[in-house]
């Protein structure tokens, strides 16, 4: 036991990784997950939007684009475009491999946050853009001004839990060779932990991911109560406490 705690809970190599992994580390996870994300947000509702599309030769590109990059492993897509592209003579980041690893993240992003969005949209009811178009709204009028924002609202807890699914693969960008200032956490952990034979680095970058993860996974938690209860519910539960007060 003392060997194990020796070689995975090294106090003293722990707080000696800290500062790099945060200075580097941190930054460089944050940059391809919000990045990777925003990707994800904008072109999944784009592809969601043609995904409901009544005509088939419409949907079928989104249908199979959301199939394969769900269906690949994320380290094989990200070694595809982050070391494929540049093999392939498209260095459309030039030299930036943080960059290619944000776009795979981000195409990995879209075809789940289309998903989201599609299953959010046909979950609000048929009546509301019937009501919306009876007004003189245009469909895509309707869809902006109505169908979505109240879509958006029901997906809120996926999308986040999406958020974290993709934080917890950027780790994977590391197979792309990220050179000194583009590593994310696990590389820098990794990169310590090989140089001083400890795995207490590792620990280290977990610790970073956990204080990462665990407010949003508990942000999800309360997202998804707040949605299944609904306005009326809370008020119900809040009605004697405000009697209470009132007498």
């Amino acid at each position: 036991m003392e060997n194990l705690g020796r070689l995975f809970f090294d106090v003293e190599i722990i707080l000696d990784t800290l500062p790099a992994l945060l200075r580097e580390g941190l930054r460089n996870t944050l940059i391809l997950s919000v990045g990777a994300i925003t990707i994800g947000l904008v072109a999944g509702l784009l592809l969601a939007l043609v995904g409901i599309s009544r005509r088939w030769w419409v949907r079928l590109p989104a249908k199979v684009y959301i199939d394969i990059f769900r269906g690949l492993p994320a380290i094989l897509t990200i070694s595809l475009v982050g070391l494929g592209l540049p093999a392939a003579g498209l260095r459309i980041f030039g030299r930036e491999r943080l960059l290619y690893g944000m776009l795979a993240l981000g195409l990995i992003s879209t075809a789940y946050i289309a998903e989201i969005f599609r299953a959010g949209i046909q979950s609000v009811d048929r009546g509301q853009m019937e009501a919306a178009r009876s007004v003189g709204m245009s469909y895509l009028l309707a869809m902006r001004l109505v169908i979505v924002p109240q879509a958006v609202r029901r997906v809120l807890p996926p999308l986040t839990n999406e958020a974290i699914a993709i934080l917890k693969d950027s780790s994977l960008v590391f197979v792309v060779g990220l050179a000194a200032g583009e590593r994310e956490l696990t590389r820098v952990g990794q990169n310590i932990g090989q140089q001083s034979g400890n795995f207490s680095p590792y620990v280290a970058a977990g610790l970073v991911y956990l204080a990462l993860t665990i407010p949003l996974t508990r942000l999800v938690n309360r997202l998804d109560t707040r949605l299944r209860e609904g306005p009326s519910v809370r008020a119900a539960q809040e009605l004697p406490a405000t009697l209470a007060q009132e007498h």
